[in-house]
């Protein structure tokens, strides 16, 4: 784990258009009758905390930080728990006819991972609010998006391998999407131990056990162990991981993570890690060249993907 921590100490994660974000986003994240000399508090403490932070410190750490400051000036912070069950029941409640169209389809596996990656959409993180009927239309095409074929057959051969995966989860709703993906990877690959990372504890509306639970992961044949990172900070964020998270991912012949956020959090630290996600933003789509919500997976081992650097 050292190892990880200087690697990842030594990556510059804050960009320019991230910090431009997130300004826009949290400066006014306070209650409509709040002072206007406690208004200036707030900013001037979100400005601080924005120029203080080392160019080594993700995004998301900075975010964590202004929700609990946000807690401790107006004693609360967005709740997203009924969004949360709201979104992991309507796709749960689907869960068969995905079963039953992976199962029809040419590339099983490639279908399941298509629709882990329409799922990536519910982020309320990125999206202020996600449209019910768009995600449905995504789902409806998700063969429509397609990721690069020589990462794909990479990665079907560090599956055939066998060995230790550890799935890196990032949404609500999202990780029913994940369920099915572990299932179609165990029945294709069963040598494989599968072990599942969930947030430590609620950020925005970002997987938690409560999460796992409620969808059927805890339960799941395919998986030897749920665990939660440790932490209440989109992605993970190694440098405040959990010790047992962190032996999981340091002993993992692969890692498949799931969103912007595990991209943004661990890029670069040597791990063979396999990011799956839409580009949510227009940063991460100029970043790849892509349009905005295009599908990307990505191998972290793979010196083309510094190109950002």
């Amino acid at each position: 784990m050292e190892e990880l921590l200087k690697r990842i100490g030594k990556v510059e994660h804050l960009r320019p258009d991230c910090i431009v974000c997130a300004f826009n986003k949290y400066i006014r994240k306070y209650p409509g009758n709040t002072p206007d000399t406690i208004k200036v508090d707030f900013m001037q403490r979100v400005m601080e905390m924005m120029a203080n932070a080392e160019k080594t410190t993700a995004l998301p750490v900075i975010i964590r930080d202004i929700d609990k400051l946000r807690i401790e000036m107006f004693g609360f912070t967005d709740d997203y728990t009924e969004i949360k069950k709201h979104f992991n029941a309507i796709l749960l409640d689907r869960i068969d006819s995905f079963r039953r169209r992976i199962a029809e389809a040419e590339d099983p596996l490639k279908l399941a991972m298509q629709l882990a990656l329409v799922g990536n959409y519910i982020d309320f993180g990125v999206i202020d609010q996600v449209d019910e009927d768009f995600l449905n239309q995504l789902i409806r095409e998700a063969e429509r998006k397609t990721f690069e074929e020589e990462t794909y057959t990479r990665l079907k051969e560090d599956l055939s391998a066998g060995g230790n995966l550890v799935f890196l989860t990032d949404n609500c709703g999202e990780i029913v999407m994940d369920r099915l993906l572990i299932e179609q990877i165990k029945e294709m690959y069963p040598a494989l131990s599968v072990s599942v990372v969930v947030r430590g504890m609620p950020t925005m509306n970002d997987a938690t056990m409560e999460d796992a639970v409620q969808v059927g992961l805890t339960s799941m044949s395919q998986v030897d162990r749920v665990v939660g990172n440790g932490n209440d900070i989109m992605g993970t964020w190694l440098p405040e991981l959990s010790e047992e998270a962190g032996i999981l991912l340091s002993r993992a012949d692969l890692i498949i993570a799931k969103g912007q956020a595990n991209f943004e959090t661990l890029r670069r630290c040597g791990l063979n890690i396999y990011y799956l996600f839409l580009c949510k933003c227009d940063l991460f789509a100029g970043m790849f060249h892509v349009p905005r919500l295009s599908g990307m997976l990505i191998n972290d081992l793979d010196p083309r993907n510094n190109q950002e650097e």
